[in-house]
């Protein structure tokens, strides 16, 4: 099936979120945290490449957000698209799903592994059960927190969630946390040990947090990642 572009607006330099429709059905069925598989010839090369859904099912549509990948093969591709472009998909795919969602839980991303967690945090809270969700997301600069008002919208409407960013190059005018998230694991998790935590980003911040929470003693179970290099 093809997905046509809707409409598109740039999050930050070079971070572009983006509206699709699948036309030819009335309902796109997927999890939040799920992505599709976008599929295209490239320079006479057939490219599949990945992309988390940002959004919660509505319908035919669903959103993503992307960064500008110079020298990369698909995303170029991608940015170039207008409304009124498609592009051949596959049906949402993955396991990065809320397990439970009566159970306490901290989610975890860097840069644009964001992404699954702007559809997960919404499904979690709700959720008639749902405990305390703690989001944790590192970032280099306050301009490229990804969706901040969205998130900050969430905290204020629900009570049981925290939203915290942590920057790693902070100017002055920045009051909030500051280093990468690994500095304020620990913060986070307090000293509960029976939750779960959902990790989303680059591989060696991913591997990090894993090893530091394995050394906590928590159960490979308890922890749910997904990487990207």
């Amino acid at each position: 099936m093809r997905a046509a572009l809707l409409e598109f607006h740039d999050i930050a330099p070079e971070v572009r979120h983006f509206v699709f429709e699948v036309p030819e059905i009335q309902q796109l069925h997927f999890k939040p945290g799920q992505f599709v598989s976008f599929n295209a010839t490239v320079r006479d090369k057939k490219i599949t490449r990945p992309y988390s859904i940002v959004s919660l099912p509505d319908g035919n549509r669903f959103e993503l957000c992307l960064n500008l990948v110079h020298g990369g093969v698909f995303t170029p591709h991608l940015f170039a698209l207008q409304p009124g472009d498609s592009v051949e998909m596959s049906t949402p795919l993955g396991f990065f799903v809320i397990r439970d969602p009566s159970k306490e839980a901290v989610f975890i991303a860097t840069g644009t592994g964001i992404a699954p967690f702007r559809a997960m945090a919404p499904d979690y809270l709700l959720h008639p059960h749902s405990k305390q969700l703690t989001l944790l997301f590192g970032v280099r600069h306050q301009q490229t927190i990804y969706y901040r008002d969205d998130f900050e919208a969430l905290a204020g409407q629900y009570p049981n969630f925290r939203f915290w960013p942590t920057l790693s190059r902070a100017d002055s005018s920045w009051s909030g946390r500051i280093g990468h998230v690994q500095s304020h694991l620990l913060e986070a998790i307090g000293d509960r040990r029976d939750l779960d935590v959902y990790i989303c980003g680059l591989k060696a911040m991913v591997d990090d947090v894993r090893a530091i929470l394995k050394g906590l003693g928590f159960d490979r179970k308890q922890i749910i990642f997904e990487k990207y290099d």
